[in-house]
């Protein structure tokens, strides 16, 4: 792996929070997965482009850029090791000839320059440790006029679906887990036009997205899936067991609310956020 800026994330991703994902992306995938298409719609990967997905984790929508730029080429970059190589697996099993996936730190990773028409991440570009440095040094990496696209959350108030659902928890989520840290640094449109105008986009468009988030086949199975999570791991790592039994319990009587045939199902919105590289100066 090239040079590292992220330290902080790139030990987070490769210690047991990088497993657990690599361990259960369809959990993981099936969660965010309502939002892919709204996605790669604002993307508008053509046939032959080619595409880098910046914190491509286990890499669906790797594979799913790669299908759209079918006669181009997609590279996934993470800083997992545990979850590239599933990545990677996963995409020999669909047979996917035209994906690489580079293990890196995306703020300062030696991309080919003016590599790459389209630039797309699924809320990886949140984990920086510097944004404008990040946005800046990818851009770098577009041809001019590249285009970028990317989801991030929406800030969560405690009157929103999953903090109803998952209310038992509150009190003992005091830290955020080593992996989760960041995940609240581009909250704020404001926020995101600042950075990106910063680090030389333009047309930076801020739209918001609400889709339903699956969380598992029923109550139980979902409040699984919660209390799997890293932010729930670790904050739950020094509560006695009959504690963790009866919040557990709890969180699976409000998971009840959410419900469906098609399983739980929770309201969830995200950002699409979508700019263009601007055309190059005479210095660049």
């Amino acid at each position: 792996m090239h040079s590292i800026a992220n330290r902080q994330q790139a030990q987070a991703w490769n210690d047991w929070e990088g497993v657990l994902w690599a361990d259960q992306p369809e959990r993981y995938d099936g969660m965010m997965g309502a939002f892919n298409a709204p996605l790669f719609a604002a993307a508008g990967i053509e046939a032959r482009d080619s595409v880098l997905d910046v914190g491509c984790g286990t890499g669906q929508t790797t594979r799913q850029a790669a299908r759209r730029a079918y006669d181009g080429n997609v590279v996934g970059i993470d800083l997992s090791a545990p979850m590239l190589e599933r990545a990677r697996r996963d995409a020999a099993a669909e047979g996917l000839v035209n994906v690489a996936f580079e293990q890196g730190d995306a703020q300062v990773h030696p991309f080919p320059d003016r590599g790459f028409d389209v630039l797309v991440s699924r809320g990886g570009v949140m984990f920086f440790a510097d944004h404008v440095a990040a946005f800046t040094h990818l851009r770098k990496a577009l041809v001019p006029a590249g285009r970028l696209a990317f989801l991030g959350p929406q800030p969560a108030g405690p009157d929103s679906a999953y903090a109803r659902a998952t209310a038992a928890l509150s009190p003992f989520l005091r830290e955020a887990s080593p992996a989760s840290r960041g995940m609240g640094s581009l909250l704020q449109p404001t926020r995101i036009r600042q950075v990106l105008a910063a680090s030389g986009f333009t047309d930076i468009e801020v739209a918001p997205c609400a889709a339903p988030m699956t969380f598992g086949a029923d109550a139980g199975d979902a409040a699984d899936f919660v209390f799997s999570m890293g932010p729930t791991r670790h904050n739950l790592r020094d509560v006695d067991p009959a504690t963790v039994t009866r919040l557990r319990a709890e969180v699976r009587e409000s998971l009840t609310e959410f419900e469906t045939a098609d399983g739980v199902r929770i309201p969830g919105a995200v950002w699409i956020v979508t700019a263009t590289r601007k055309r190059a100066s005479s210095s660049e």
